[in-house]
């Protein structure tokens, strides 16, 4: 059975999802550009596929149409907003992710980011490499206010390890009520008083930034901002504008409305600003465990067990 694998990398530190594919009597078409696919190319890589592991490229219903004899979706990934769900529905393709396998891995490079921004580390750094031998002033975590948006699995662990370094932590999130182990604010009295806003929510349903501006403008002066969930939740132009007026002291971001990120773009020159590759799930340990569980997830449903 022929079965497609688009995820810019796979395998790579653990080749035993592949072992267990072709164990299962599976024939892999893997993605020969090593980044993400767009619409068009995800479809040519689909034809012909009885399923797919699947990355963030657009899974839509002209994709879908391009692979009639798809089966099922498995996201080696906890998001499911690159898939369109209804199509998929529609055409009787079951769609699967991995939502436990990234929670520890986005949670720790959540914390690593708010103590590097804190204590300015990638700005001294920068600064040693080029000749300059400069002591800038940092913050401690301990006493801050860290305020989630969105408190799911990774929001829960995100509070779990900012309680642990001695921080106060808030959560909004409009689909949690709240269980007595975080505190629930409303999302402007939360952007008003969080030294630390982190960022673990879905986009939008109308597609438009969580923080354009406006939102930016609500924040605490001098406060973090930190998106380790998804591009496009926050406006990037209008956060590089608030990062020059010094509005907000830093930010930290791991996920772009484009990607690859360009050079160019008007955060990259901007010194309390740390941009990451899109690599909250990579950790050795937490990628093989994805990849793993999103074969088996592939399998049962092929092999009629899920």
């Amino acid at each position: 059975m022929r079965v497609a694998v688009t995820t810019s990398t796979f395998a790579e530190y653990d080749e035993e999802p592949l072992r267990l594919l072709r164990a299962g009597g599976m024939e892999i078409v893997a993605n020969p550009h090593r980044r993400t696919l767009t619409e068009s190319e995800a479809a040519d890589i689909l034809r012909g596929c009885a399923g797919v592991v699947a990355g963030t490229e657009p899974l839509s219903a002209a994709v879908m149409d391009a692979a009639p004899g798809l089966k099922v979706i498995s996201r080696c990934g906890s998001g499911l907003d690159s898939v369109d769900l209804a199509a998929a529905q529609a055409r009787g393709i079951q769609v699967r992710n991995t939502p436990l396998a990234p929670v520890g891995a986005v949670a720790e490079l959540t914390l690593a980011l708010a103590l590097d921004l804190s204590r300015r580390i990638t700005l001294m750094d920068r600064e040693v490499r080029a000749g300059t031998w400069k002591k800038r002033m940092g913050q401690l975590l301990a006493g801050k206010l860290v305020g989630i948006f969105g408190f799911g699995r990774i929001g829960r662990k995100v509070a779990a390890l900012f309680t642990l370094m001695g921080c106060e932590t808030a959560f909004h999130d409009p689909c949690v009520a709240g269980d007595g182990s975080c505190r629930r604010m409303e999302a402007d009295d939360l952007l008003a008083q969080a030294d630390i806003v982190t960022l673990h929510c879905p986009p939008r349903a109308d597609g438009l930034p969580l923080l354009d501006a406006d939102g930016l403008g609500r924040m605490k002066d001098g406060a973090l901002l930190i998106n380790a969930a998804r591009g496009g939740l926050v406006d990037e132009s209008a956060l590089a504008d608030a990062l020059q007026s010094g509005k907000l002291a830093g930010a930290a971001l791991d996920v772009f409305t484009r990607e690859p990120y360009p050079a160019s773009g008007p955060l990259a020159s901007l010194p309390g600003v740390i941009l990451t590759p899109h690599i909250g799930a990579y950790a050795a340990e937490t990628r093989a465990a994805m990849e793993m569980e999103s074969a088996r997830n592939l399998l049962a449903v092929l092999h009629g067990k899920n």
